[in-house]
């Protein structure tokens, strides 16, 4: 069965389009109801499964999905590819009690752009959702470890064709993505507004193939950019 959970108060347009997905009825209430008192967040549906998920973000196009790691039908790995084809793509980020590293690597791998425990609190996940749809990649302290250890481990030290037709500028954001920083950071340090970063984002990620921001992070590394 789907929740349909809309708050009140946001005008059309003005507000952060959140679908979460999660086969526990409780939690998906508990998720909901702290987004909704939220400024600026408004709820548009609840799934209890992937396909549903799926389905849901076709009709109502959110701009982040919060997305269970183990549900039934499809799980939220699997969902991650058709949701990140939509167009315009929504924002995916995963929850999951438990921050193993095969199921961070497969989300990040798949277009994710973070991943959540669940055990933080109600400020982390509003947090996160603004960051999210900010087009920052989110991480819970709990999976940092895992990404860090992957992007040690990941690179060859032979040049990587991904990052060959990029623009001086464009590498130089790139190795800031490989810093953790959010798009206003990279806007400051360079001197240039967060529209412009978000451009040189959109054409690294077209360029090397990586669907998230987070796999262009994880590239800075394997490609040996990072000083």
């Amino acid at each position: 069965m789907t929740d349909q959970t809309n708050s009140a108060g946001y005008g059309p347009g003005s507000a952060i389009r959140v679908l979460l997905a999660d086969d526990e009825e409780l939690i998906r209430h508990a998720i909901a109801l702290i987004l909704r008192h939220a400024d600026g967040i408004d709820v548009v549906g609840a799934a209890a499964n992937g396909a549903e998920a799926v389905r849901l973000a076709t009709e109502h196009r959110p701009d982040v999905v919060l997305l269970d790691v183990r549900m039934p039908v499809l799980d939220g790995l699997a969902a991650v590819a058709p949701l990140i084809a939509l167009d315009p793509a929504p924002q995916v980020v995963m929850l999951s009690t438990f921050g193993d590293e095969e199921n961070v690597t497969r989300a990040l791998q798949a277009g994710a752009t973070g991943f959540l425990l669940k055990d933080g609190g109600p400020q982390e996940l509003i947090s996160a959702v603004r960051a999210a749809a900010a087009g920052d990649a989110v991480l819970s302290p709990g999976v940092t470890g895992v990404v860090i250890r992957r992007m040690l481990s990941g690179g060859t030290g032979s040049p990587d064709p991904r990052v060959a037709g990029l623009t001086d500028r464009e590498r130089e954001v790139l190795v800031m993505l490989g810093e953790g920083l959010s798009n206003l950071e990279i806007g400051t340090r360079l001197g240039i507004g967060v529209g412009t970063v978000k451009c040189h984002v959109g054409s690294i990620l077209g360029k090397t193939g990586c669907s998230s921001r987070v796999q262009a992070a994880l590239l800075a590394h394997q490609a040996r950019l990072m000083a």
